[in-house]
């Protein structure tokens, strides 16, 4: 119960006192009211000086004084700050000072002997716009149908930046609902087409404080389809990513963003709520939104990007709850849920605490009633100073959200802050109580005259003020009787209501406001106006083109009140065409067309009302009528001048025929017989219905004028010249523009201008008065008069000092108005001092960063251009690798205090300095610093050498790397079989030591193809292999021994289709084969002879053809085709051909039947022998042997016989995967093995000829190893040699 009346006291107190938070007027006693303050996030530009505002007014002025993050701020301490006159308001100069110095929290106090008000917390902080960190992008290929994300990931700013994307041309690039940008910046196509492909995928990035724009680097898009990728797949391989290999079929969709079937986001009261939901799919999904909660709000709601984004605007508590985005196509649809939770700031329930003013003795109460998401705290303070530590008062009472004061008296006056808070926020009120004991005043000017219009509400204002409250009386001409029923409503604050004025309420009022202290009155009036009525309403036309109309809008209004008529056509703005003609109460269009079809209405406004009316126009094609001929029209005649002053002249004419197309416009012309002799000056047009003009004219020149006249053929003629008409000289009226100042030396000051025409000069003896002074100088003017001339050299000036300048026109009748001052520089040096404290900052293997201090403005001597960074490459870290001087030079542009250095070489010792430049040049070198650049990863093996294969082994050679980048750790080798349709075996590892150079691979598989993958390593990683393949061969004595002992199992033929032809050259067989075996032969025999030894090979090379050669005339063969594949499976044998060789007559002896033929044949063959023994000898104790380069393609890829020349098995191509084996020289052994001494390069090197490259490799000639050592190394077979190894080794040399 005692809660209870407590309660109802306290609305008592509250309402009787509604009226009393109004303004108290200045010349009374109150305390300070701070009225301007910089927001609480205050962000400021970096360039310009920093304002922070604080406004207060009071009874004495109020002092002001400041906190900086949370302290004391001495203003006077800092030279840079000044605070302004009568005011708290800061200002801070950063031309001597950098802003980030004064990022901190300010607070202002506002105080004098009735009260103390403080400001909110202002953060200042400096708008920032970074750089984008520079990378390179590199192409994006992609086949058409899949999604694709380009990323912006713009710098962060502060504010943050307004992502854009454009292409090269500045233009937006199209969005749909196949491709949009989400909130981030990144650009998102739910699936690619061709059409998508470009190389100007550009996002930008605008920074609104500093209104600077920044583009990322073009990103290259190539969509492809699957054909296209398999031709250009090669051309893309080592510098573009490739995001998919699979066909894009179409499919249901999937969100890119967001992620899972779930999310959650937060967001405050009041904001704004923005989700979005991109999906992927082909075909182009739809996106939907549904609230599973409840209904979305219609009227805040809004979709964005193809109903990507849903927005909803002043969000409310009610807005929780769980949202729902469908993305659908034809094949399906996904859902994704995002719950929204709601949290709030404070906020007022009823506004923030009002200012009270009592009477000595009064009671009220200050309320702080605010509400927020977690509920706020709420605190009081009393002048700044938190109410628990201020001085006791008897008459207030703190509960929670309210001040209770009761009896109140003089010197109770305080400003009381009330600070509520939540984890989003905080508000901050000031409320003063101010005890004052003053009659009443009314505010509202005496005398004012109030107008309405009639059957409208009146208002009439009693504003008042006085302590204790007045009480407001209202009284209407006699004053017989106050005025407070109806039709009368007397407010709160005084204000006297009419809710619908007549005629006869028109009159004089009186107000009159009384206290207990004293009584005052005030006199207003009221007028009440007749309305705005049209009488004349515009109608309905429909008009042929070609032809008026007129439109008419007769008008009633009060004969008090101004009038204005304005028209419109389908309520915008009337064409600004000379065709229609604005009268008093009509509108007229002339020549219609259809163009001008639509709704025209007229409003007429007064300062009261206003009244309008509409009607349409529909434009008809005219009747047909007979063709008539148009022509330009014939130039005006009868030119006079008239109304001659010393400025202009009054020119008038007659106007030529006009050959049925009207004149629209005469355009006049003149020319100056003084200064321009033969030239003709537009000077001004008039309206084709006019021919008066009125032409203003300059000063001192003789003027001859003509007129031409245009209409929709072409100009006139030119009309004849009127006659000359003379104007007095008169002292200039401007002054030359573009004045500037410049140095061309170190010494000296430029002065130019642009000088004035003949006709701007006014008069004769034209000259220029030149002066200039030093800035921020106390000196006066020098003075120089120059004639005849745009410039002026002012000598013996110091080096770069600015100036001010002033040009001014003079002639013999006076001098031009008071010159503008402009401002340069005398003339630049070079700079005399050099950045220092130079430092180099090592980022990655390839990139440095480099920072100097800047260097004073004085020593620079010029304007600054920028700072150029000399750098070069001394050596590489490698031991073997020699200097590197030629030096290069980033230059960067403006005051930067650093740079960075790209393309740098890895693991290499790098000298630089850092040199200022201005206008004139570059100044001294900083000293010479250095920095070493970490390892990276290597470069590619120089080369990959596949020698000696054999029936299961193969042995593998290979170069160090020419660009080691740092020390080789070691190297890792992949293989795997391919198979006839290279087709990929699993992938086998090796992993080898940094110092060798070659390996034998055991246990292969006979007669297959295998490809291998070499790449080398350092501390950093692995860099790019290289590739080669080589094939293992079969045993020839295996071959012959599968021949005499496998049966003849029944097996299917891989050959059809097998033919011969018989020539001049021999017969030529062909087949068709679809086997495995890479073995195949041509055997042919006598048709006579049944042993089945006697059938002869001939190896095919895998080709499908092949010319039989030797067989002799008159004798018939058979000729079959015969693929031989493992030792345990039987050979596969084509049908046999019958092959007959036609006989030739002859009576020439047979050569190889002579007996000296065949001794000669002899002795070449045993030459020929002993020459291949000592070739094997030799090869067995090892030597020399260069080397080879890469030579051209082998005819066939798939098997590589041993070249006849030098007896030596192809080499493999490190290029792409089909090129041909190439040859090169290697151990009779197929291995280079070394013992366990071989630690030293000059093993391979055998002395002076071997040398080592830039970055460590080595060139040189390799040696082969004694056979000798080669079981040391546990590769070869355990077995004791056979004739058949020994055959096969003969074999490679035969």
């Amino acid at each position: 119960m005692e809660r209870r009346r407590m309660d109802a006291a306290l609305l008592v107190l509250f309402l009787g006192h509604l009226a009393a938070a109004l303004e108290v007027p200045l010349d009374l006693p109150q305390p300070p009211t701070i009225t301007h303050q910089s927001p609480k996030d205050y962000i400021i530009d970096p360039r310009e000086n920093i304002i922070i505002h604080c406004e207060a007014k009071g009874k004495p002025h109020p002092s002001f004084s400041w906190t900086r993050n949370g302290t004391h701020f001495d203003i006077d301490e800092d030279p840079n700050v000044t605070m302004r006159p009568h005011s708290g308001t800061l200002v801070v100069d950063i031309s001597r000072a950098k802003a980030e110095q004064y990022e901190c929290v300010y607070q202002c106090t506002a105080r004098n002997k009735h009260g103390t008000a403080v400001s909110n917390n202002i953060v200042v902080k400096q708008s920032r716009s970074p750089l984008w960190s520079k990378e390179k992008i590199k192409p994006i290929v992609v086949q058409e149908g899949v999604s694709l994300v380009l990323p912006c990931r713009p710098p962060a700013g502060l504010p943050p930046p307004i992502i854009f994307w454009m292409d090269n041309n500045f233009q937006r690039l199209p969005q749909s609902s196949r491709v949009a940008q989400s909130l981030n910046g990144d650009l998102y196509f739910s699936n690619v087409l061709r059409d998508d492909s470009r190389n100007d995928y550009i996002c930008y990035a605008r920074f609104p404080y500093t209104q600077t724009i920044q583009q990322k680097q073009p990103i290259t898009v190539k969509v492809l389809n699957m054909d296209a990728i398999n031709d250009t797949m090669a051309a893309f391989y080592n510098d573009t990513d490739l995001f998919s290999e699979e066909p894009a079929d179409e499919r249901k969709p999937s969100f890119l963003i967001p992620s899972g079937p779930s999310s959650s986001k937060t967001v405050l009261r009041g904001q704004v709520l923005e989700m979005e939901c991109i999906a992927e799919g082909l075909p182009t999904p739809e996106v939907s939104w549904t609230k599973v909660s409840g209904d979305l709000p219609a009227k805040r709601t809004s979709f964005l990007h193809y109903q990507r984004t849903l927005r909803i605007v002043n969000v409310s508590e009610s807005d929780a709850g769980d949202y729902r985005c469908t993305a659908r196509n034809q094949l399906g649809s996904v859902h994704h849920t995002i719950h929204v939770m709601v949290k709030a700031a404070p906020y007022w329930i009823s506004g923030a605490p009002r200012n009270l003013v009592l009477a000595p003795g009064e009671s009220s109460v200050l309320t702080c009633r605010a509400s927020g998401t977690p509920k706020p705290s709420i605190t009081w303070a009393m002048n700044g100073i938190p109410i628990e530590n201020s001085p006791k008062d008897l008459s207030r009472k703190v509960e929670d959200d309210t001040i209770i004061f009761t009896d109140v008296q003089p010197g109770s006056s305080a400003v009381y802050q009330c600070n509520v808070s939540n984890d989003y926020g905080y508000l901050l009120s000031n409320a003063f109580v101010n005890v004052l004991s003053e009659p009443p005043r009314v505010l509202t000017q005496s005398n004012k005259v109030y107008q309405v219009i009639k059957n409208h509400r009146a208002l009439i204002d009693c504003a008042s003020f006085g302590s204790p409250i007045p009480k407001i009386t209202w009284f209407k001409d006699s004053r017989s009787s106050t005025l407070d029923g109806d039709p009368y409503i007397l407010h709160d604050n005084g204000t006297l209501e009419i809710h619908i004025a007549q005629a006869h309420n028109s009159g004089r009022y009186t107000c009159v406001a009384r206290n207990s202290i004293g009584i005052y009155e005030n006199h207003v009036s009221l007028e009440v106006k007749e309305p705005t009525r049209i009488l004349k309403q515009p109608e309905y036309k429909v008009v042929q083109r070609g032809k008026s109309v007129v439109f008419e809008c007769k008008v009633k209004h009060d004969p008090s009140l101004i009038p204005t008529m304005t028209w419109l056509k389908d309520d915008g703005e009337l064409p600004a065409d000379e065709r229609l003609i604005v009268d008093s109460d009509s509108l007229t269009i002339t020549d219609v067309t259809e163009n001008d079809a639509g709704v025209y209405t007229c409003i007429m406004n007064t300062t009261l009302d206003h009244d309008s009316a509409s009607a349409e126009l529909t434009v008809v094609e005219a009747t047909p009528t007979p063709a008539v001929v148009y022509e330009r029209p014939d130039p005006p005649t009868d030119l006079e001048l008239t109304d001659q002053k010393k400025r202009s002249v009054q020119l008038t004419w007659t106007p030529g025929d006009e050959h049925n197309s009207p004149i629209q416009k005469f355009l006049i012309q003149y020319e100056d017989l003084l200064h321009h002799r033969g030239h003709w000056h537009n000077l001004t047009e008039v309206p084709g219905t006019k021919t008066t003009a009125h032409l203003k004219l300059s000063p001192y020149a003789h003027y001859t004028f003509r007129v031409l006249a245009l209409n929709a053929v072409d100009f006139s003629r030119p009309s004849l010249s009127s006659r000359v008409y003379k104007t007095e000289p008169a002292a200039p009226d401007e002054n030359p523009t573009g004045v500037q100042g410049f140095g061309t030396e170190h010494d000296n000051l430029v002065i130019s201008w642009k000088p004035l025409s003949g006709l701007q000069s006014n008069g004769p003896g034209l000259h220029y008065k030149v002066m200039w002074r030093q800035k921020a100088v106390d000196s006066d003017w020098t003075t120089v008069t120059v004639a005849n001339n745009s410039k002026f050299v002012v000598s013996g000036v110091p080096t770069f000092v600015p100036y001010e300048l002033k040009v001014q026109a003079v002639n013999d009748y006076g001098a031009g108005p008071e010159p503008a001052i402009a401002h340069g520089y005398s003339g630049e040096d070079l700079p005399v001092a050099a950045p220092e404290n130079v430092q180099a900052i090592v980022m990655n293997s390839a990139l440095a960063e480099v920072h100097w201090d800047p260097v004073p403005f004085k020593l620079i001597r010029g304007h600054l251009k920028g700072f150029k960074v000399y750098y070069w490459r001394e050596r590489s870290l490698h031991k073997h690798n020699p200097h590197h001087v030629e030096k290069q030079i980033l230059t960067f542009s403006g005051n930067h205090t650093r740079g960075m250095l790209p393309g740098l070489h890895p693991f290499s010792l790098y000298s630089f300095n850092v040199r200022v430049y201005n206008g004139k040049g570059e100044g001294p070198p900083s000293p010479t610093r250095q920095f070493e650049t970490p390892e990276g990863v290597p470069g590619t093996p120089t080369s990959l050498i596949v020698t000696n294969p054999n029936l299961d082994s193969l042995t593998l050679e290979w170069s160090p790397p020419h660009v080691r980048n740092g020390r080789i750790t070691g190297y890792t080798l992949k293989y795997q079989q391919v198979n006839n349709s290279n087709e990929l075996g699993p992938m086998e590892e090796l992993a080898l030591p940094a110092n060798e150079t070659s390996v034998t691979l055991p246990n292969l598989k006979y007669s297959t193809r295998y490809k291998f993958y070499l790449n080398a390593k350092t501390v950093r990683g692995a860099g790019p292999a290289i590739s080669g393949e080589g094939v293992t061969i079969m045993d020839e004595a295996l071959i012959s021994q599968l021949d005499v002992d496998v049966g003849t199992a029944p097996s299917v033929s891989p050959f059809g289709n097998v033919s011969s032809l018989v020539g001049e050259d021999g017969a030529l067989i062909s087949w068709e084969y679809r086997g495995p075996e890479k073995n195949v032969y041509v055997e042919y025999k006598n048709k006579n002879s049944e042993a089945e030894e006697e059938w002869q090979k001939e190896l095919v090379n895998g080709s499908q053809n092949f010319m039989l050669k030797g067989l002799k005339g008159g004798l018939s063969y058979r000729v079959r085709v015969v693929a031989k594949g493992h030792h345990d499976q039987p050979p596969l044998l084509s049908e046999e051909v019958l092959v007959t060789v036609p006989a030739v007559a002859s009576r020439q002896v047979d050569i190889a039947t002579q007996g000296w033929f065949i001794g000669l044949m002899c002795a070449i063959a045993l030459l020929i022998l002993i020459l291949l023994i000592i070739c094997f000898i030799q090869r067995n104790k090892g030597g020399k042997y260069p080397v080879k380069e890469k030579e051209d393609a082998h005819t066939d890829p798939e098997f590589q016989p041993m070249k006849e020349d030098d007896c030596t098995f192809g080499e493999y191509s490190d290029n792409e995967d089909h090129k041909p084996l190439k040859g090169s020289r290697t151990p009779s052994n197929g291995t280079v093995k070394r013992d366990d001494s071989d630690d030293s390069l000059v093993d391979y090197g055998e002395g002076g000829d071997g040398q080592f490259n830039e970055d460590g490799s080595f060139i040189g000639q390799y040696s082969g190893k004694s056979a000798s050592r080669d079981t040391a190394e546990g590769h070869e077979s355990s077995e004791a040699p056979s004739p058949i190894n020994a055959m096969n080794s003969l074999n490679s040399f035969v």
